[in-house]
Formats: structure tokens, C-alpha cells, sequence
């Protein structure tokens, strides 16, 4: 490499050096950017430069955190090294000549030039190397080798060779340069020999000894801004405008939006009734003579019919086979507007088709005729009947209606679909999802491709472009559905217009008679393929080149089709039917195997878009031939993309095959990294690069398949380093990955620090391992909850095998790269727990236990089952607020509640059994034991189960003593006052919550703080319900609660409606505002009437609480009276928390009295309390040494909840909590004022888990808090609090029960 520095001086003293180092090999030019003696970090803007222009250039590879400054400059920021500022840059473009910039002080809005210029800094290539070096040659061949080697040794051809020889000879001579001498390059060159032996002896799974790191905040995914001009109408606004000259369209919903001739004039069709008739309106934003060319289409044959005159508008004229009908302007101040009302009364036309007419042109649907089903008038509009917005119900049955069209040819279903999803985009993510169910069973060959109709491949695949470009648009314009636009993509062909489906008829032609094959088995094919190719003909190909390359071994063509679910029924059920088995001569094998070879390759370019090799061929770029020896040839143009981008995809293609996947996987993770913002700008070609990215994303998955076992023996880092890459590939592909990134974010803190492999890095990477999963679960989650419902109904009304119906979601989410994630982590898991001295289990509550294994899904379902024998759930899913059903002595998950969970709290408690099981092996063995009775026994930590030798348990004594005995409750009356202030807070008045903070106030030192609080005391409530004019209200809740003591729990939600029904008296309004602003809190009311009404709103859902369902069963099961339990609000000023904690001061998991156990999440407490996915921050520390905090767990959760603005909370404070043995607190609801931001979370840069003496500060302010507030009241506490700006809040104590 050449080398060039420049030196400059910047105003203020600070120094400027530019050190360009060329390779003078390639293309390759790296710029370092070091600035000296600076206070500040400032910011590179620039660009590159052409030679003779003066326009900057924006070149694509930019250094991370580089943004895009209106179009005409980069701006890069300076990263603080030591005592410098350093920002490099690798050009690639090897037609730059030079890179222009100056400097800009962001913070005082300050420019910095060179003599009142621009710097620049010249990079064309000049050779300055030393020649006259003697370099011996077996030093040139062994940098040679570590070039080839770090490459991933390639196939390379005698020329590659060379280069990479002359390559090493120059970096070799480069370094002489510098001065260091032939002996220093030899000891060089063999330390990094061995380093690179030992490595691979260590790791052979892992050759790559460090983790690339990549800017994963770019990868966030962010609705794109809109260019259209401001002038540009909305639907709602035209149909506004146009129902001022028509009368008010019920019902109207827009069925099509579509661009005309540039992308701001469109085609919008509305349908909807006026005055019970219907009406279809066609709306242009245009001007000109504009006629609507349309005719009535026959069902059965799509032929086109003279519509009847009653429905035919004015300013029509008829023809022999249609009706054309002129638009009528609208005046409109924000542009031009023209439009068409047919009135189809009701009559019963089922369908239409139209063409626009300007005068001087037709404007046609990508060459095709607009089709608009009418069937969808009046009451067929709309989503699920009785399904919620589960899914979109009139697109599956119109899907359904027209399956018997559909299954006439693929061009038929192509046609169809890109029709029928022009219009579900409307419908957002469902209608999407709809198209998605439809094409995917397509795909999977539960619907028929081909029924007594003749098709030209190229009228296939013209139809697939068509599909295939308006997918790309919706790819491109709307980021939220990209995830399913993918999954649709992956299950059609490509397509394309021209000769690329002709040639699948024209070459088997040639290689019929190029090979001697003209009957049999071929020429049956052959006429399968010029009556109706599918994808089919993509297996039948393989089949016949495994056959052929196995010489001609007729068991592996039948292997290949049948492994593939092609039968031979399949091949003779085609309209064109195979019958025959395939027979060639020897002698043909060499050109069979070639042209075989090739015509895959085309059969490929049409139907598999997600296929890797057509992938790259469409985007490389391939050399067109036209001569008859070279028919088969791929189409393709010169590629465009950066080199380094062509040299990765290169490397893909070469090395697909390899089992060393570890290289392979990370060169398809730099194709994608590079491929992405090209994906997102481009447009002429951007079909191809996105099938390009779903390819390189299925090669993922399936080369991660053949490596599974080289984990079984391979090392952590090996598994580690894999992991990386596949969590990368899966933040790309997901459309909402947030999470994802700031999982990698975490991932690569984690991984910088391995090396120090002790308890606490296993505890930290646990964590990050744990949010991955939950973020694995979100999404299987959300496949199935918006997926499956489509796929469901959608499914029965296609008569779909019920099989393939059920395995719909689960196939989708195998066929990515989140399968391989989730045994990656599979197999890391017990690694990492074995470090972190975790082991299987994590004991929430240790109680001996025997009992009924029964299994369940989620345990909330099952909270109000009342079991008659003992019984040991293994439930998949516990959030950590349910109630524990009664009989149940034993509750086992996967799950990770917190150990400060309402539920953990409730098994301690009520001598429950409860703990976390981290080993799927023993949840396997538990779940097979399902109606068996076992004894479960905890022992040194972890638990021990065995089959039962009493199989006829039944709820003993040890189990009834589980359950509460009942608790007497005095019920409260109100005492006249609407509202009370702290210091009035009684026994008679508010519960445990509010007099706590009585008590505590000025006991605590000047650093603990407690907020501002008021009350609104027991017995209010009940006295407003009574009041006049909530007196029905009054009566209903009556009625309902009648039904509810019957036992009717379906009447809890209507009480609940029916509290949020009452109407505020004046008293409570002026006593409330009294008492908060003697308190120096801010009145509501003061922001204006809809303030005051959402804090009514806030307390009534206090209020209603006491009728939600889980402290409805708890109370029951406590035997506690729920008329008598009253319901205190305490009102108190939010703090705007960093973190937010819970103390229990003695260590709930060992009892041991010594030690405090606390909990902190970010941001506030309710993503503790209220049992959010994921675990908190957790620590322990013996009272005799506060200042010796131990971690135990680092945080998982991945959302945490903030308040920007000055607010209020109002904390239910009922007579049912703290009672002596019953964990009666976190039953009922307190609610902000302002509804909480979700925040998804990034801990990799949070000061509590990086910086170890801000977190040891931090925890023991929170132990000795504890401490306090325990010797205030003589016994263990619970205690909630936040942190803010470093400073202790307390908000409520209670004792620990």
C-alpha cells in the first residue's frame, strides 16, 4: 500500500492530519481523519469528487454514524480516541479522484476551511513504492497464502493466483518503505502463521478470531418520509369534496388507489350507498379530458358485456362491447379533480373491468384491464364476522369465489392475486396477510396449478412480474409490511416480461435435439412444459441431472421427485400427464449433465425468486448469447453494485456447498449489510435486489442445517461467533426489529468481554440470551395471532388439509433464520448456566410437594379452575400476575417471572412449589408424566422429582392448609370528606399504603425523598354511586353483582363498565382541587376541562379494579367478603425515574433474614410490578455490609415505561391488602394520569450494567434504604421506590409477607 499525509492547521490551535493509504492492487483507498489538540468533537462534512467536476459525490460505503445532509453532502462525526478524533474512510469507487470536505462545530454552529476553501485531498492512484527491494520469494508466497486464506481460501483460477501474488509483493515492498526490515517482516508473517494454526486447533468451527462489529442503529426500520407534493389530495378529502355535488356516501370505502403517469396523479375508486343504492366512484386528481372505458365482465369467461342502460351515468355513449363515460370536473382550491358515479341500484353484476382514456392514450393496469368484484357492495364490506379484526373476511371469501378461476392456470392466480391485492392493501397487514395464506398454500401444493386451460410460459411469467412489481412497490412504501411482503415473495417466481418465460419453450427444444431425447419420458415434459410450466418443472429438472450425474440410476430420480413431494400420481395428474420414466444413452451424459445444468437455471429465473444462484445471475449480471449452441444463456445487465458487494456474492456462490459454514455465513451477512441501504434507494432494480436478500437470508437457514453438527463438539466462542452472525440475519429480515438491534447491541458487550469468562459475564450474557428467546417469542407470537386466523378460515373454505392448516405458522417461522437462532441458543444455554453456577432450576418458592401433573399453555386461562386433587402445572406461559388456582400445589415453567412477581410472591406465601426451568430435556420428561403423580423434593438448589409410589392422592390436610382460611374485614363508611391530605390519613380512612407514608414522613435522613400525596378516603366511592344521578348505574351494578355471587364471572367486565359510567359530584371536584394545591401539587384542572376529565377517568379504573378478575378469585379464594373490601385512591406526584426497585429486606428465595433482595428495571416500577416480559436487574447484600452488593441476574425486560411530562398517579389503597397472610397488594390498579411511553430498551450502553462503580453506588443506596425503612418498623419490609438523577424516592412500604 502507498501511503500520503497532509498536514493542516485549524483555527483555535488543534491539528488536522489525513494519512491516505491506496491499494494499488484494487480499488480499495482507506482516508484516516485524526484530529489533535481539539476540546470538542466536531463533525467531517464531505464528499467525493469526479474528475473535472465540482459536484460532490455521495459514495455508498460510509463510516458509521454517517447521515445524509439534504442530498449534497455527508456528515460524519468524529469518534474520541485517547487524546485525539478519528474518522476513516474506505473509497471504493475507483473513479473518485478526490474527497472534499470541511469542518463544522455543531455545538456553536461553526465552520472550519481551508484558506476560505474547501480542503481536498487527492486519492488517485500514484505508485511511490520502492522497487529496488530484493524480497525473498517464499516471504512473497506466504503473505500470498495468509491473503488467499483470509479471504476463505476461494477456488481461484492461475490469473487469481497471480494477482494475489503480485498483491503481497506490493503490500511486502510498501512495508520495506516504512522501514521495517526483510527479518521484521519474516517473524511478522510467521507469529501470524501460528496465531492462526492454534486458532483453528482451538476452534474449528470459528475462523474468524473476532467478532465484526456493524452499526446495527441504521438497521432500525423507520417509516419513510413522504415526498408527495402538499398539494396532493387525500381519499377522504376527495370524497368529500365530491359528496357535496352526489349527496353522502354510506358506508364508502376506497377499493383501489393506483399511480398514473407520474407519482403524483392517481386513480382512486370508492364504493359505498346512496340512499340504499349502490355506487362505485372513480376519482382522478388530473386534468384534460379524461373517459372511463368499462363494460360489465361475464363470470365465466372474463368477456366483456354492453352494460344495462339503467345503470349507464350521463355523458355516455355505448359501443358494441362496452360503455365509455366522461369524467365531470370538480372545482377544488388544492388542484384538479375529476370523477365518475355509476349507480348499479341493486342490481346484481358481479363484476367490472375498465381502461382510461386521455385522447392520446390508454392507461391500463401494468398492460391489463383494471377488474373491480362488486360483490363486495353493502353489507360484504368489512373484516371478520364474529372474529373481531382477526381477519379480513370479505377478502378470503372473494379469494374462495374466485379459486375455481384461479386454479385454471398459475397466469390465471398471478392475474388474480395482484388484483385482489392492489385492493387488500387497503385493509393494511390482514389484507396483506390474506394474499399471503393464498398464494402460500399455492406453494405448498394444497391448491391445483393447472386445470384444462393452455398457457405460454411467458404469459406465466409476464403475470408473475406483474405480481411480483407490486409487491416491490408495497416493499418499498411501507415498511410495517415488508415482513410479509418477504414471506409472499418467497412463495412465487420471479417472472419477467420478454423472452425470460419463452425461453423455457424454446430451450427444451434444443436440448432435446442437441441430446438424442426427442420421446418418452422428455417429450411428455416437454409437452407439460409448453401447456402449463409450474414450479414443478424446477424438481423434475433436478431429478433428471441427479439421475443422469448418477449414471442414469432411476432410483435417484425418484428419490429427488419424492423428496420433494412430487409422486407419481403428481406427474400423472398434469393436463399434459408424465407417465413414463427417463431413458438417455450413455454416450450423452457430458451434454446432458451441461444443459441440464443451464435450463435449470432458467427454469429457476422464472419460478424460484428465493433460489441463490438465480438470485445472483439476476443481479451480477450475465453475457446474453443468441447462437443455437448457446441457447442457454440468463438474462442480466451490467450489475452496478460496489465490488466489494460483487466479491462477497462471489464468494457465496463458491463456497455455498462448504461445511466450514462459519466463513459462508459471514460473507452472506456482508452481502446484506451492503445490500441494504441499495435495496431501500434503488428503483429500477430493486425486485431483483430484494430477491437477491431472501435468498441470501434462506441460504442462512439452510446452511446453518448442515453445521448443527459441528456444534455438538464445537467451542463456546465457535457457537458464540455463529450466533452473532445469525441474530444479525434476523434483525435484517425483521420488518419491527427494534429489539433485535439492541439484542446485537448487547451481544457484541457481551462478547468483548468473554474473555473474562467468570459468573458475572455468564450472568450478563444469560440476560441477552434471555431477551433474544423473548424476542423469538414475540414473534412466533405475533405469526400466530395474525397469521393464523386467515390461515384458519381461509383454509376450511379451500377444503386445505387440516394438517397443513395447523402447521401453517409453524412451517413459516422454520423456514427462516429465527429456527436456527433459537438452537443456537439451545445449544449455549446450558454452557453459560454451568458458568454462571445457575443450574437447571431456579427455586422461587422451595416447598416439597406431591401431586397430578397436568399441562397447560398459559397459566392465566386456568386461574379460576378450582383442581379437586393436588396438582403440578407445567405451564408454558406465566406472566407473573395470575392468581394460583386452588388444588394447585406446584407450578413449573420455562417462563422467567420475576422473583418479586405478585405470583411469587402468592406461591411463598401459600407454600406452593414454584420454579423456573431452564433444561427443555427434564420440561420434556415433566410434560410426558402428564396425569401421573410425582414428588417433587428440593435438594442442594435445584429440585428433584420421581414417580410417585401413592398414586391416589387426594387434597390432604398439607394441601387445604395451602389455601387462606377467610379473613374478617370491617367495612368502611365514608366520613364526609371528598378528599383528605397527608397528615389525616387513619386506619379509618385509607389503607396500609397511604398511612405508611404517614409514618414515614420526616423519619427518613434528607437523602431518601417521599413524593407529594393526597387521598380520596374509603367510603367515597360508595357514597357517589348512591347519588341521583348515578342511579342507574347504582341499580345495574346491583343486578349484575347478584349474578356474580351465582357465580357468573363473565359479570365482572360490565361492573367495570358500569363504574366507568359515573358522573363526578361537585363537592369531590373543589374538595380534590383544595387539597392538591395546599399540597403545592398542580390541579388538573388548571390545564383545562379534558385534563380534569381524564384524571375522573383515571380514578373511576381505580375504582373498577376491585372487579378484575384476578383479585376477584384471589379474595374468593382467601374467603374474604368482596363487599366489604373498599377502595382508598392515593394520589401522588410522579417521579420521572431512571430506575424504579423493590426491596424485600429479607431474602425471599432463602429466608435468610441477614440479607436484603432487591429488583430494579429501567424507567418506572410498573414494568415490575405489572409483570412485563423479562427479568429485572436483581442483587443481594448482607446487611452487615451494605457496601458489597452481589448481582444474581442482569435485565431481560425488553420494554421499559416512561412519563416526559409533570403527572399524577392515582394508587389504589384498599382495606384487603397487607393482611396478615395474605399477599392481598398488587390485585388492583393504579393508574398515571398520562398514559406511559413503551420504550424499547438498549442496556448496552446503561451506566447500571456498565460501569461497575456507578451500579455498586446505585445498589447500595437502594440496600441501605431498606435497611432504614426495616429498623423504622422492627420487621421485614416491601418496599417501591426510584432512582433519579442519582437521588432515592420512596413511594409506598409495606411489611413483607
Amino acid at each position: 500500500m502507498s501511503t500520503v499525509l497532509h498536514k493542516f492547521d485549524i483555527e483555535g490551535g488543534s491539528k488536522l492530519q489525513v494519512n491516505v493509504l491506496r491499494n494499488v492492487n484494487g480499488y480499495v483507498t482507506r482516508v484516516d481523519f485524526r484530529l489533535s489538540n481539539c476540546s470538542r468533537p466536531l463533525v467531517l462534512h464531505w464528499g467525493g469528487l469526479y474528475p473535472a467536476s465540482t459536484n460532490w459525490v455521495l459514495p455508498t460505503d460510509r463510516p458509521p454514524g454517517t447521515k445524509n445532509y439534504r442530498d449534497w453532502a455527508l456528515q460524519t462525526p468524529f469518534t474520541k480516541s485517547g487524546d485525539m478524533f478519528l474518522v476513516t474512510i474506505e473509497v471504493r469507487d475507483p473513479k473518485l479522484h478526490a474527497v472534499e470536505f470541511v469542518l463544522k462545530d455543531e455545538a456553536h454552529n461553526k465552520w472550519f476551511k481551508h484558506n476560505n476553501k474547501n480542503f481536498q485531498i487527492d486519492i488517485s492512484k500514484q505508485d511511490v513504492r520502492p522497487s529496488n527491494a530484493s524480497i525473498p520469494p517464499e516471504l512473497v508466497e506466504q503473505k500470498a497464502y495468509l491473503l488467499w486464506e483470509s479471504k476463505g481460501r476461494p477456488r481461484n483460477s492461475p490469473e487469481q493466483a497471480k494477482q494475489d501474488y503480485n498483491y503481497a509483493m506490493r503490500e511486502l515492498q510498501d512495508q520495506l518503505a516504512k522501514g521495517i526490515s526483510i527479518s521484521e517482516l519474516q517473524n511478522s508473517l510467521q507469529a501470524k502463521s501460528n496465531e492462526k494454526a492454534d486458532y483453528k486447533k482451538t476452534d474449528g468451527l470459528l475462523n474468524s478470531p473476532s467478532f465484526r462489529r456493524h452499526d446495527v442503529s441504521e438497521w432500525l426500520n423507520k417509516c419513510p418520509e413522504s415526498h408527495e407534493k402538499a398539494t396532493k389530495l387525500s381519499p377522504p378529502t376527495m370524497l368529500n369534496l365530491i359528496e357535496k355535488s352526489i349527496g353522502h356516501l354510506d358506508g364508502g370505502v376506497e377499493v383501489l388507489r393506483h399511480k398514473l403517469n407520474d407519482s403524483n396523479t392517481e386513480l382512486t375508486v370508492f364504493q359505498g350507498t346512496i340512499k340504499e343504492e349502490n355506487h362505485m366512484l372513480f376519482v382522478v386528481n388530473m386534468k384534460g379530458n379524461l373517459v372511463l372505458h368499462w363494460g360489465i365482465v361475464k363470470p365465466s369467461s372474463g368477456e366483456w358485456l354492453v352494460p344495462p342502460l339503467e345503470i349507464v351515468p350521463e355523458k355516455s355513449r355505448m359501443l358494441d362491447c362496452a360503455c365509455q363515460t366522461y369524467f365531470k370536473d370538480i372545482a377544488s382550491a388544492a388542484g384538479a379533480l375529476q370523477f365518475v358515479d355509476i349507480n348499479f341500484g341493486r342490481s346484481n353484476v358481479s363484476a367490472m373491468q375498465f381502461i382510461l382514456w386521455t385522447g392520446s392514450s390508454w392507461i391500463k393496469n401494468n398492460g391489463s384491464n383494471f377488474q373491480i368484484n362488486l360483490q363486495l357492495l353493502g353489507s360484504k364490506c368489512g373484516k371478520g364476522s364474529g372474529e373481531g379484526d382477526k381477519f379480513v373476511k370479505w377478502l378470503l371469501d372473494e379469494i374462495s369465489e374466485k379459486e375455481k378461476e384461479a386454479e385454471r392456470s398459475l397466469m390465471h392466480r398471478f392475474n388474480i392475486a395482484t388484483e385482489l391485492t392492489q385492493r387488500a392493501i387497503k385493509e393494511g397487514e390482514l389484507g396483506l396477510i390474506g394474499i399471503l395464506v393464498w398464494l402460500r398454500f399455492m406453494a405448498t401444493r394444497q391448491l391445483t396449478w393447472n386445470k384444462n386451460y393452455n398457457v405460454k410460459p411467458r404469459e406465466i411469467s409476464a403475470s408473475q412480474d406483474r405480481l411480483t412489481d407490486l409487491l416491490q412497490r408495497i416493499y418499498a412504501d411501507r415498511v410495517e409490511l415488508r415482513e410479509i411482503v418477504r414471506l409472499i415473495m418467497s412463495s412465487v417466481g420471479r417472472g419477467g416480461q420478454g423472452d425470460v418465460g419463452q425461453r423455457i419453450r424454446d430451450e427444451i427444444l434444443v436440448l432435446q435435439r442437441k441430446n438424442g431425447c426427442k420421446g418418452g419420458m422428455m417429450e411428455e415434459w416437454h409437452q407439460k412444459l409448453h401447456n402449463n410450466t409450474s414450479p414443478d418443472d424446477v424438481i423434475i429438472c433436478q431429478a433428471l441431472l441427479d439421475c443422469v450425474k448418477a449414471d442414469f440410476k432411476i432410483d435417484v430420480y425418484w428419490r429427488t421427485l419424492n423428496a420433494n413431494g412430487i409422486t407419481k400420481q403428481r406427474l400423472a395428474s398434469y393436463d399434459r400427464p408424465i407417465r413414463s420414466e427417463p431413458y438417455f444413452t450413455s454416450s450423452s451424459k457430458d451434454g446432458l449433465v451441461r444443459d441440464l445444468t443451464s435450463y435449470l437455471k432458467t427454469l429457476k429465473a422464472v419460478h424460484s425468486g428465493a433460489d441463490l444462484d438465480a438470485a445472483i445471475a439476476a443481479c451480477l449480471g450475465k453475457p446474453v448469447h443468441h447462437q443455437e449452441d448457446a441457447v442457454f444463456a440468463h438474462y442480466g445487465s451490467n450489475s452496478g453494485l460496489p465490488p466489494s458487494l460483487q466479491e462477497s456474492l462471489q464468494f457465496v456462490q463458491a463456497h455455498v456447498d462448504d461445511r466450514d459454514v462459519g466463513p459462508l455465513l459471514e460473507k452472506i451477512l456482508v452481502s446484506r449489510v451492503a445490500l441494504r441501504p441499495i435495496l431501500l434507494r434503488s428503483q429500477g432494480r430493486s425486485k431483483d435486489l430484494l430477491f437477491l436478500d431472501i435468498a441470501l437470508d434462506s441460504t442462512v437457514r439452510t446452511c446453518m442445517e448442515r453445521g448443527y453438527d459441528a456444534l455438538k463438539n464445537g467451542q463456546p466462542q465457535a457457537i458464540m461467533y455463529l450466533f452473532s452472525l445469525v441474530l444479525e440475519n434476523v434483525c435484517l429480515s425483521s420488518a419491527k426489529n427494534e429489539d433485535f438491534i439492541y439484542c446485537i447491541k448487547d451481544w457484541y458487550r457481551v462478547c468483548e468481554l468473554c474473555k473474562q469468562n467468570g459468573e458475572q459475564w455468564a450472568l450478563q450474557t444469560k440476560a441477552v440470551m434471555d431477551r433474544v428467546r423473548l424476542a423469538l417469542l414475540d414473534k412466533a407470537d405475533y405469526y400466530h395471532t395474525n397469521i393464523q386466523p386467515s390461515t384458519q378460515y381461509l383454509g376450511v373454505l379451500l377444503g386445505v388439509e387440516k394438517w397443513a392448516i395447523d402447521i401453517f405458522t409453524e412451517e413459516l417461522i422454520r423456514g427462516g433464520s429465527d429456527a436456527c437462532l433459537s438452537v443456537l441458543l439451545n445449544h449455549l444455554d446450558p454452557v453459560v448456566r454451568k458458568l454462571a453456577n445457575l443450574g437447571c432450576w431456579q427455586i422461587i418458592s422451595s416447598v416439597e410437594v406431591c401431586g397430578f401433573v397436568t399441562v397447560v399453555d398459559e397459566l392465566f386461562k386456568f386461574q379460576s379452575t378450582i383442581y379437586k386433587r393436588p396438582t403440578i402445572i407445567i405451564a408454558n406461559r406465566v406472566s407473573g400476575d395470575e392468581e394460583i388456582p386452588d388444588g394447585v400445589v406446584a407450578v413449573l415453567t420455562p417462563d422467567m417471572p420475576d422473583i418479586l412477581s405478585h405470583i411469587s410472591v402468592r406461591a411463598r406465601n401459600s407454600q406452593v412449589c414454584f420454579a423456573t426451568c431452564f433444561d427443555q430435556s427434564i420440561l420434556r420428561d415433566l410434560r410426558a408424566k402428564e396425569g401421573k403423580a410425582i414428588t417433587i423434593r428440593p435438594s442442594g438448589g435445584q429440585l428433584v422429582y420421581s414417580e410417585s409410589i401413592n398414586p391416589s392422592l387426594s387434597l390432604d390436610s398439607s394441601v387445604v392448609c395451602s389455601i387462606p382460611h377467610g379473613f374478617s374485614l370491617k367495612k368502611k363508611k365514608f366520613g364526609g370528606r371528598y378528599a383528605i391530605s397527608l397528615d389525616e390519613f387513619t386506619i379509618e380512612t385509607v389503607g396500609a399504603k397511604s398511612r405508611n407514608l404517614r409514618y414515614l414522613k420526616g423519619k427518613l435522613p434528607p437523602w431518601v425523598h417521599v413524593p407529594t400525596s393526597i387521598a380520596i378516603p374509603f367510603g367515597v366511592f360508595e357514597t357517589i354511586l348512591m347519588l341521583v344521578e348515578n342511579k342507574d348505574e347504582a341499580k345495574r351494578i346491583s343486578s349484575l353483582s347478584r349474578c356474580l355471587d351465582a357465580g357468573d364471572l363473565s359479570k365482572l367486565r360490565e361492573i367495570q363498565k358500569c363504574v366507568l359510567q359515573l358522573k363526578a359530584p361537585a363537592q369531590l371536584i373543589n374538595e380534590l382541587k383544595n387539597k392538591m394545591k395546599l399540597a403545592n401539587m398542580s390541579w388538573p384542572g388548571d390545564e383545562g376541562e379534558k385534563r380534569w376529565k381524564e384524571s375522573w377517568e383515571a380514578i373511576k379504573k381505580v375504582w373498577a379494579s376491585k372487579w378484575n378478575e384476578r383479585a376477584y378469585i384471589s379474595s374468593r379464594k382467601a374467603k374474604v367478603n368482596h363487599q366489604d373490601i373498599c377502595m382508598a385512591v392515593l394520589i401522588q406526584e410522579i417521579v420521572c425515574a431512571d430506575y424504579a426497585f423493590v426491596i424485600h429486606t429479607k431474602n425471599p428465595s432463602s429466608g435468610d433474614s441477614s440479607e436484603i433482595y432487591a429488583e430494579v428495571v429501567k424507567g418506572l416500577g410498573e414494568s415490575l410490578v405489572g409483570a412485563y416480559p423479562g427479568r429485572a436487574m436483581s442483587f443481594v447484600t448482607k446487611k452487615s455490609n451494605l457496601k458489597a452488593p452481589k448481582v444474581t441476574g442482569y435485565p431481560s425486560k425488553q420494554i421499559g415505561l416512561y412519563i416526559k411530562r409533570k403527572s399524577i398517579i392515582f394508587r389504589s389503597d384498599s382495606n384487603g391488602e397487607d393482611l396478615e397472610g395474605y399477599a392481598g397488594a398488587g390485585l388492583y390498579d393504579s393508574v398515571p394520569l398520562d398514559r406511559e411511553d413503551k420504550v424499547v430498551l438498549d442496556y448496552s450502553t446503561d451506566k447500571l450494567i456498565v460501569d461497575r462503580s456507578y451500579q455498586s453506588s446505585i445498589l447500595s443506596k437502594i440496600a441501605e434504604v431498606g435497611k432504614i425503612i426495616e429498623s423504622l418498623y422492627g420487621s421485614a419490609q416491601d418496599i417501591e421506590g426510584v432512582v433519579k438523577d442519582g437521588q432515592i424516592y420512596v413511594v409506598q412500604a409495606r411489611p413483607q409477607v
